[in-house]
């Protein structure tokens, strides 16, 4: 079975709503279908029923549940539930319910707080600001969670680096230039990802274009220092840096640049250095080995929100909910 086929597996033994928000889109409709079809979570849509079935022809909704904004029972418990979530900032109930009535994001991110939906998957329309936006200020962040962020979940076809072709890539999608003590934690999250969606031993590599002490830059710098944070506060986690990408996945290169590393050679965990470098590394990777990428999935929100790419297929919609599935089943017996 392929990674995402177990993914899938898992999502079926204990079923978990997820809601769609963004039921303009085709993709959107194409993927509940196959979600549903496939049994791996139960779907609800946001949106008024009849507009939604008539962009479905071909499709099958029939086991989806509707919820519309404008006429639903429990829009004033949602109202409460997001004052309560931005009671800081004084949010006025008329306020949420305008908010509530024409942001489907924040609408749905407010089902998963309320418990009325066990996660939520966006971004085929929106950007992943927005995406990330409604998932901080309404459901917000776990306890104990250092920062948020966000990985791709990458499975490269025919390959036999990583785990078999299998790797975490983080943080690839929302902390711009993120400095050492936060490049550990993203280190921390992304090794712990790995292990409860792959179930196998992570092994980090924190990259860099230097490799233990090759070149000299204060954003080499930045990696050395990440990397020992990281090991004193995941002692017991397998973190190598600072590695290029050729020393952290290729043993032959690994047995040349870093011979004593547990890690170079065999990783399956890439913390990037920045965003720019872990956006165009997974774009990269996607489109030339012909990589399934999944995410930006995020690690560290209280309850499983998690984003797509604008340039996603409803098949990566489909692998997004099980994952969000699987996620949402892992918070719940946390």
């Amino acid at each position: 079975m392929s990674f995402i086929d177990v993914i899938k597996e898992r999502a079926k033994n204990e079923r978990k709503k997820i809601v769609l928000p963004e039921t303009g889109d085709p993709r959107t409709i194409e993927a509940a279908d196959t979600v549903l079809k496939e049994g791996i979570a139960d779907v609800i849509l946001v949106g008024n029923k009849e507009e939604i079935l008539s962009r479905a022809e071909g499709f099958d909704l029939s086991q989806a549940t509707f919820v519309d904004p404008n006429n639903c029972e429990r829009l004033n418990t949602y109202i409460e539930s997001l004052c309560e979530a931005r009671k800081s900032k004084g949010l006025l109930p008329e306020d949420a319910k305008e908010i509530l009535l024409s942001n489907p994001l924040f609408f749905g991110a407010t089902m998963v707080r309320s418990g009325d939906a066990d996660g939520m998957v966006a971004g085929a329309v929106n950007s992943s600001a927005n995406v990330l936006r409604s998932a901080l200020q309404v459901v917000k962040t776990a306890p104990g969670t250092k920062i948020v962020s966000a990985f791709f979940l990458m499975v490269v076809p025919d390959c036999d680096l990583g785990a078999n072709g299998t790797f975490v890539f983080a943080d690839c999608g929302l902390n711009q230039n993120p400095n050492s003590e936060q490049l550990a934690a993203i280190a921390g999250s992304s090794a712990q990802t790995f292990k409860q969606l792959v179930g196998e031993e992570p092994r980090v590599a924190m990259l860099s274009h230097s490799t233990v002490g090759s070149a000299k830059h204060d954003d080499v710098t930045k990696v050395v220092e990440a990397t020992a944070i990281a090991k004193r506060d995941y002692p017991d986690t397998l973190i190598c840096g600072e590695l290029q990408l050729d020393a952290a996945i290729v043993p032959e290169v690994a047995a040349s640049k870093a011979p004593r590393s547990e890690v170079a050679g065999k990783a399956n965990v890439l913390v990037f250095p920045d965003l720019d470098a872990g956006n165009i590394g997974y774009k990269l990777v996607q489109r030339l080995a012909k990589a399934e990428a999944y995410g930006p999935v995020t690690q560290g929100i209280a309850k499983p929100v998690n984003d797509l790419s604008r340039g996603c297929k409803a098949e990566d919609i489909v692998g997004v909910v099980a994952i969000t599935a699987v996620q949402a089943q892992l918070t719940e017996n946390h």
